[in-house]
């Protein structure tokens, strides 16, 4: 499975063979605290099969993407990882906040791309490249998968820093996500810092 699911996601960008291709994915759009992360990267087309484990982010454990991590950097010309705290998504909303870091690491890159692939149905406004949404996209492009690693793996790491100042909260284990164990920690202890207030489970812990 792992050799057909690598199979099929080359070959997704391998419609794209022509042009200089970023792939686009975020992490953190869903849960109450800690930042939303966007990444974006132009694989080296010579380096492909050093990808052969790469899949949807999601569905790879942890561990796994901590070493596909280094891998996914290795065969690339070039990555941009963005974040935008809790506050940034308090202060408009979590999709202007994703569609931000989105357009902001496109448009970082050292390579100028042809066209960035973003997961989802919506896509920033780029003024140096044409985009293009993939709905599912981390499941189907090897370029998305890519950067899929790179935004959770990233934003995992912020986790468990955060959790060394916050440890009442779990982080480490949810990641900031809406968990039985989160709410309850809201229960006893209230929010902290870097606790998004726009979100409504959040909001009646704030006093």
């Amino acid at each position: 499975m792992k050799k057909l699911a690598f199979s099929n996601l080359h070959a997704f960008d391998s419609k794209y063979s022509n042009l200089i291709l970023a792939g686009v994915d975020e992490a953190g759009r869903g849960p109450w605290a800690g930042p939303v992360v966007a990444a974006a990267v132009i694989l080296d087309k010579n380096k492909i099969l050093t990808l052969t484990q790469i899949n949807d982010s999601k569905i790879i454990p942890e561990d796994k993407r901590e070493k596909l991590y280094d891998i996914v950097i290795a065969a690339s010309l070039a990555y941009v990882i963005i974040e935008k705290s809790n506050e940034e998504i308090d202060s408009s909303d979590i999709l202007k906040a994703t569609l931000v870091a989105m357009k902001q690491a496109v448009e970082q890159l050292g390579i100028r791309p042809d066209i960035a692939i973003i997961d989802g149905n919506k896509v920033p406004v780029l003024e140096k490249c044409k985009a293009e949404f993939v709905i599912d996209g981390d499941a189907r492009s090897l370029s998305i998968a890519a950067a899929s690693i790179l935004a959770k793996v990233h934003r995992d790491r912020v986790m468990r820093e955060f959790d060394t100042q916050y440890p009442q909260y779990g982080f480490k284990r949810h990641k900031g996500y809406g968990t039985a164990e989160h709410m309850k920690a809201l229960e006893i202890h209230g929010i902290c810092a870097i606790h998004r207030k726009s979100y409504k489970p959040v909001k009646k812990h704030i006093k």
